[in-house]
């Protein structure tokens, strides 16, 4: 990122060269105090590369989840990684650069904990599977996607009243939300439950 860009979003009250000398102070207080963290090559600052950022080892997680030719054991897998993809990227932020990545994010961790779900029923890990679904269904309540998954989950481990009560549920939300029913693919899950 520019220097510039950077001193102007953190002191916007400041004059331009007001905001940048108060960079310029904050880089020699973090040099000062040994903070590898901030490489300032030029006019541009960046994190050092060996800098940990949480949310990108959670999108790689995520990625990683979502390559089908990727195996993981099963012990490798669970509540623990279902966790790491529930968290919101700067929650109570609402910077208008945010909003793009916050969306990019949600969706990622969505698909991926749908896929998680998926590779965890599969393994017999209903358990498991139940908890990454609901965290999906809890992260985005009306995604049809999330709450089949959880359907399915509930109907291959062999609790279809839990699968119908969790689509009921869903309907109704979708009814009071956005006034609609839902999709095809549901309704045939659902009917697949409960032969007439």
């Amino acid at each position: 990122m520019l220097r510039t860009y950077v001193a102007e979003a953190l002191w916007p009250e400041s004059h331009r060269r007001r905001a940048s000398a108060n960079l310029r102070s904050a880089l020699w207080r973090i040099r000062q105090a040994r903070h590898n963290v901030l490489d300032t090559t030029g006019s541009r600052l960046s994190l050092c590369a060996d800098v940990v950022v949480d949310v990108r080892e959670r999108a790689a997680l995520a990625r990683s989840l979502l390559d089908r030719s990727a195996s993981w054991p099963t012990g490798a897998l669970g509540s623990h990684t279902a966790t790491e993809l529930s968290a919101d990227l700067l929650r109570d932020w609402y910077d208008e650069w945010l909003l793009l990545e916050r969306d990019r994010w949600t969706q990622l961790r969505l698909h991926a904990l749908e896929a998680l779900a998926e590779r965890l029923m599969a393994a017999g890990a209903y358990s498991e599977a139940v908890e990454a679904a609901l965290a999906a269904v809890w992260a985005e309540p009306l995604r049809e996607s999330a709450n089949r998954m959880l359907v399915r989950v509930y109907a291959a481990e062999g609790n279809p009243s839990e699968a119908v009560r969790q689509y009921q549920r869903y309907r109704q939300l979708l009814h009071r939300e956005l006034r609609t029913p839902p999709m095809a693919q549901m309704e045939e899950l659902i009917q697949a439950l409960t032969p007439r």
